[in-house]
């Protein structure tokens, strides 16, 4: 699907229409060998090195807010060499997150009980990594991380009164800062994405034509499809039709029933995650499929949610479909620690 999203676009502005899948395809084997590799690695080893994945995560956040930082389309999100070699560091936050979490919450066991050595420390860590790349700004990964830490220290056994006041407290902050980013005068962009949001038909040819030509796309598409490689949006009128846009062109070609194939994919792979989480031998193998697994249903979720118009546009990529280096390579090194934790339930069982 990278390859027909994106054929129109580099072909005229690269001279080459094979150069995403060229790319995607080497990301492809690396990820792929990424995946094999933590998937025969004992997940147990990599709780020593928690501390250290955690630490590297918050120094490539910051790194990535200075001049080192590579900026696009107005955000600051990668770090690398040129254009051509670069990563997100948001990214690798993720993977930190799924193993320093659960290490930690292991190590404390009944402890997780209390407020203070309890909720309090993954409050701070929680906020620290939302400060960090919100500040990018990059509110969808924000939300990703912040969702996916919640559901480990909720497995982790924190009490239910605590779990309930964060929560409430996190839906009153949520409301504070659209209220803040909607009627302050200073929300910028992100004032502009709510309202467009609200009306894309507002203004058609400019702040909501993104998100009339994803809905354009998913309707012509029928029940069938146009055909594979036939779509019409990815030739100049829907813009990153490969990155957060890929599941439009989907059922653009593939109609109806190629994306509801897509989500029930996603849905089996998700509920097989939480199957494996709920047999797992122990906390931290229940806790990193938990995080994993929570990782990809909330990504899959807004970024399907952006693209059908059921919530403001903001750049997530499609898991293991829309094109991007960095984020393949994570979510299948991730898949490989599911794998892992998989082959220890079964030995386990018999």
């Amino acid at each position: 699907m990278v390859f027909s999203s994106s054929y129109s676009y580099t072909l005229v502005n690269l001279g080459d229409g094979y150069h995403y899948l060229k790319r995607v395809s080497i990301w492809a084997v690396v990820g792929t060998l990424a995946m094999i590799f933590f998937s025969k690695v004992n997940y147990w080893h990599w709780s020593k090195y928690a501390n250290l994945a955690f630490i590297v995560s918050i120094i490539l956040l910051i790194l990535v807010l200075t001049p080192l930082g590579i900026e696009r389309n107005y955000a600051r999100r990668w770090l690398g060499v040129g254009e051509s070699l670069t990563f997100m560091p948001s990214e690798v936050a993720k993977f930190a997150a799924i193993i320093f979490i659960p290490t930690s919450i292991s190590r404390k066991k009944e402890k997780m009980q209390t407020f203070s050595q309890g909720i309090l420390p993954y409050l701070m860590i929680i906020g620290l990594y939302f400060g960090l790349i919100f500040k990018q700004p990059d509110f969808s990964t924000a939300f990703v991380v912040v969702v996916m830490i919640f559901a480990m220290v909720f497995v982790g056994g924190i009490k239910f009164s605590h779990f309930l006041s964060i929560a409430g407290t996190g839906v009153g902050a949520i409301t504070l800062l659209l209220a803040y980013i909607l009627f302050s005068g200073k929300g910028g962009y992100k004032a502009e994405r709510i309202t467009t949001f609200l009306d894309p038909w507002k203004d058609p040819t400019d702040k909501g034509y993104q998100v009339i030509q994803s809905l354009l796309a998913i309707g012509t598409g029928g029940i069938f499809g146009r055909g594979l490689g036939r779509s019409v949006q990815k030739h100049f009128y829907l813009p990153e039709p490969q990155n957060d846009f890929i599941f439009s062109i989907i059922a653009e070609e593939l109609g109806f029933i190629g994306g509801i194939t897509v989500i029930l994919l996603f849905m089996i792979l998700i509920w097989r995650g939480i199957k494996i989480a709920m047999s797992a031998p122990d906390m931290l193998g229940c806790l990193m499929s938990t995080g994993v697994i929570t990782m990809i249903a909330v990504q899959v979720m807004i970024n399907i949610a952006v693209a059908t118009s059921s919530m403001p546009a903001t750049g997530i990529p499609l898991p293991f479909i829309s094109y991007g280096g960095s984020s393949l390579v994570i979510f299948m090194s991730a898949i490989g620690i599911v794998l892992n934790i998989s082959k220890h339930t079964n030995l386990d069982r018999s």
